[in-house]
């Protein structure tokens, strides 16, 4: 399962992950933003507008009804929707958080590969010098 973990994680191009984990966290930002700064959708025509015709007075309650329905989903979409940029947002900085993390193991990772290779470099000068002796 491992070996599998790791060939998948040497498709991904981290380089473009990385270079482009700013941008979707600015992303996120924007929505973000665009979203929290967006009002519900006001109540139209105002509650206390009646009609003047009473033949059409029961089809315009029907559809004062309608409307009120609407309104309600519409209402419940924006705090839907401002969940989701909320989310969004969140995980763009987990993200963003992840890849400067990945960042820092990878150079941590070229570090100990360099020390491990001057080691074995040392380790086989010194056995050169053993058995020369």
């Amino acid at each position: 399962m491992a070996i599998g973990l790791l060939a998948v994680l040497k498709l991904v191009p981290w380089s473009d992950v990385i270079s482009n984990a700013p941008k979707i966290a600015d992303g996120a930002m924007k929505l973000w933003r665009t979203v929290a700064r967006k009002p519900p959708a006001a109540e139209f025509p105002p509650s206390g507008a009646e009609s003047a015709l009473p033949a059409e007075a029961h089809s315009l309650a029907v559809l004062q009804v309608q409307l009120a329905a609407a309104e309600a989903k519409i209402s419940d979409l924006h705090n839907q929707m401002l969940e989701s940029s909320n989310l969004i947002k969140a995980l763009a900085d987990q993200n963003n958080q992840l890849i400067k993390r990945c960042e820092v193991i990878r150079i941590r990772v070229l570090l100990l590969a360099g020390a491990v290779v001057i080691l074995g470099v040392v380790t086989a000068i010194s056995l050169a010098i053993i058995l020369a002796r």
